[in-house]
């Protein structure tokens, strides 16, 4: 009994659709699963040192994932109309981005759901802001960024 119920599990798991796990810090291959879960085009452009994924929504968003020549999205950037999703984006740097977020709020309780956000930890450094229809943004992981590349490139 306990062997036709392990299957099901198994069975089950295997079955359900996964979810796209692209995201910073993430591989390569989770740029194109943000593709997929945005619905949305993609053109790349390379250099010696990082590729630049530019991701570009039918709403009109564009998120461009830079990826080092190892194959890890060490920053991605954002502008649009609309916010991207910072969960899918951020990945496990989304619990830093969260908790900076509620600090904000807690700090300063009157504060604008669009009034600029910067975070700078040792794990993640972002910057978000703008208004509705024009938001922009960018994020990275220090540690992450290829020798030689000026975090000012992530934009």
């Amino acid at each position: 009994m306990q062997i036709v119920l392990l299957a099901g599990v198994v069975l089950a798991s295997l079955l359900l659709p996964s979810r796209a796990a692209a995201a910073l810090g993430g591989d390569v291959t989770s740029v194109e699963a943000d593709q997929q879960q945005m619905k949305a085009k993609r053109a790349v452009r390379a250099s010696a040192s990082y590729s630049v994924h530019e991701i570009t929504t039918p709403y009109g968003t564009v998120v461009r994932e830079y990826v080092s020549p190892d194959g890890k999205v060490f920053g991605v950037a954002w502008r649009g109309p609309f916010l991207p999703n910072f969960q899918q984006l951020l990945g496990d740097s989304y619990a830093t981005f969260a908790q900076a977020a509620q600090d904000a709020r807690s700090a300063q309780p009157r504060r604008s759901r669009n009034a600029p956000l910067m975070v700078a930890q040792p794990n993640l450094v972002m910057h978000s802001g703008g208004h509705t229809r024009a938001y922009v943004g960018h994020a990275y992981v220090p540690r992450m960024i290829p020798q030689g590349v000026d975090a000012q490139e992530i934009r």
